[in-house]
This record gives structure tokens, sequence and C-alpha cells, in this order.
């Protein structure tokens, strides 16, 4: 017997399918997943940092409930546009900040831990860049670093969302983050 879709897939789908209602039941079903998603961004930020997770899910969901051209297709697809939408959030606010001083100066961020990543000193300017240039050169790689570091995605369900095989993402997060360290002059471990 075929397992029942999540909730959430049903919901996305009703939106997709137009239902205006959809987005109202949607934000219980994902909540805590997209708080646990920011969280795991942010858990290693400075005490005095002025984005909380709550307030980046909410400015994240406003966004993705905004997207008209997005036919969901399930949970997953929601949780890898998430990814890009939070990445996106934090480069803003990492724009405005380092715009706001002068001389930010450049910073390291490890992408060997994937759940919990150190964004304190985050240059997400930087690694923006260098998502760009990587994707310029691999866009599959780019696109894997984006949902495993930024959407917190495990193996299985990055290789599910493109359509290739664990190993060839296994494969791709390796290459990725060793192009990471040295486009961004990280140390050992560090990207």
């Amino acid at each position: 017997m075929p397992e029942s879709p999540h909730p959430a897939t049903v919901t996305l789908l009703a939106m997709s399918a137009g239902d205006r209602r959809a987005a109202d039941e949607l934000l219980p079903l994902i909540y805590a997943e997209l708080r646990a998603l920011a969280a795991s961004r942010l858990a290693n930020e400075r005490a005095d940092h002025t984005l909380q997770p709550t307030a980046l899910v909410h400015e994240a969901y406003l966004k993705l409930i905004d997207q008209t051209r997005v036919q969901w297709r399930d949970r997953r697809h929601f949780m890898a546009v998430a990814s890009e939408v939070i990445r996106r959030i934090l480069v803003d606010h990492a724009r405005t900040k380092n715009a706001a001083k002068r001389g930010g100066g450049s910073q390291r961020v490890d992408l060997e831990t994937l759940r919990r990543p150190v964004i304190a000193d985050a240059d997400f300017e930087a690694i923006d860049l260098a998502l760009k240039e990587l994707a310029a050169l691999d866009e599959r790689q780019a696109r894997v670093v984006e949902l495993r570091y930024f959407g917190g995605l495990e193996v299985t369900e990055v290789a599910g969302l493109l359509g290739v095989s664990e190993r060839t993402v296994a494969g791709d997060w390796k290459v990725a983050r060793a192009w990471l360290q040295r486009r961004l002059g990280g140390v050992s471990g560090a990207v």
C-alpha cells in the first residue's frame, strides 16, 4: 500500500491549484521544520545579532507564499526553495550590515558541520559570490551546497530533488567544499 503524502504536500498542491486558504493552513504544518532550519543557520551567531530565527522564518515564509510562478511538487520541493530564500535573506542582511560599517573583514564559514554550520563570522556576501562562480563552473555542485548548507537537507533528499544518485551528491558535496575552501581562502575544514 503506497504511503500517503505528507500533509504539507497536500496543502502545497492545493496552493498550486489556486486555493488561497491553503497558505494559511501550510504554516502550522511546516513551521517547526522552518524554525529548526532558521535556528540552525543562526545558532552560532553573536549574541547581539539582530536577525532572530522567528523573524527569519516569517520573512522567508512570506516570500515563499508570494511565489506565483512556482508549482509546488511536495514538501521537499518547498524546503529546497526555502533554503534558497533563507540564503538570500542572510546575504541581504549581511550586505546591509556591511554597508553600515566600514571595513567588514573577511570571515570564515565551516561547511564541515552540516546541521549547525558556524555562521557567527560568516561573510554571506563572499559565500554568495563564490556560489555564483561555482554555479558558472558546475551548476549542480552549487545547488548541492545550497541545499545541504542553507537547506539542511540530507544527501538522500538532495539526490531525490536533483534526480541523481546519492553517490553523485556526495561526490559533488566533497568537490564543491574543496573548491569553496580554496576560493574563499579558508583554512582546512573552514570555508
